[in-house]
């Protein structure tokens, strides 16, 4: 068994839908750039608990993969990386979470609990009920609070507002991703959006969600008085978007493969990039 398995079951190029919003909400707290000491443990702790809930997810739904041939490539399904690894590097990755932690403010530990719980329930949430794809939402919002938090202390209505467009975005994301599974879900009992609504109702519901999320990220902007360019990294953001529903249909999965996966780390790295940009401008 490999490092590089481990690495593959984790996805790490994936960590490009989380960081990216945890640095844009470490550079609003602080108003500018934070100190790099707390960037640093902020990127850690994000890529430790980011990782056990990954492993975590791939365990719990093992029995579900091995049955799906588009999903034969996951290194669990092919049994490059057995249950029982799997759940020492859980250990491994939320002792690295937790040690980060520890080196940040003090009400980051408190806190920690509660950041926690979404992404130690929402593995399981497909199995009643359809909001599952919310809850992953607010399982990847934990990044940008987790950075606020940990850069000024407090927490405070722009931070909410932030998780609210980050959790809207990511989730609907996910209700699209998964909406190609509404017939293998129904038949084994699983819940998504497609399943409730059919997979022409989820995206119809994952548009009107995502138009939301856009107006969450400009709502930020124009409570804390941002610079013009940051508003360009919201178009850039509704933009790609507005893409990615437009190659899609309800009888037509064809597009939504890994680069359709990948191409929604635009919308974080737009915002970001903007974001920051927005503070030498």
């Amino acid at each position: 068994m490999s490092i590089g398995a481990h690495v593959n079951n984790i996805a790490l190029h994936h960590m490009v839908f989380a960081l990216p919003f945890a640095y844009m909400s470490a550079f609003l707290a602080a108003g500018g750039v934070p100190p790099l000491w707390e960037l640093f443990w902020i990127t850690v702790a994000i890529a430790g608990a980011r990782s056990a809930a990954l492993a975590l997810d791939n365990l719990a739904d093992l029995k579900y993969d091995k049955q799906q041939e588009r999903l034969s490539y996951r290194v669990m399904v092919r049994g490059d990386v057995t249950p029982r690894a799997a759940k020492i590097s859980i250990g491994v990755y939320f002792l690295i979470f937790l040690a980060a932690v520890l080196q940040l403010k003090p009400i980051c530990i408190k806190l920690l609990p509660l950041a926690a719980i979404p992404f130690l329930v929402y593995p399981y949430t497909k199995r009643f009920t359809c909001l599952c794809h919310f809850i992953l939402g607010v399982a990847v919002s934990m990044a940008p609070a987790g950075a606020w938090v940990a850069v000024r202390g407090t927490i405070d209505l722009p931070l909410i507002v932030l998780c609210t467009a980050v959790a809207l975005w990511i989730g609907m994301f996910d209700a699209v991703y998964g909406a190609q599974d509404e017939e293998f879900d129904r038949s084994h009992g699983l819940h998504s959006l497609a399943t409730a609504f059919t997979a022409r109702g989820a995206l119809r519901i994952a548009k009107a969600v995502h138009a939301v999320s856009i107006a969450c990220f400009l709502a930020l902007g124009m409570m804390l008085q941002m610079h013009g360019v940051y508003f360009i990294g919201v178009g850039v953001a509704a933009g790609t978007l507005v893409y990615q529903h437009r190659i899609v249909k309800p009888d037509d999965f064809s597009r939504v493969t890994q680069v359709y996966f990948m191409r929604n780390g635009i919308v974080s790295l737009a915002m970001f990039v903007f974001t920051w940009l927005g503070f030498y401008l």
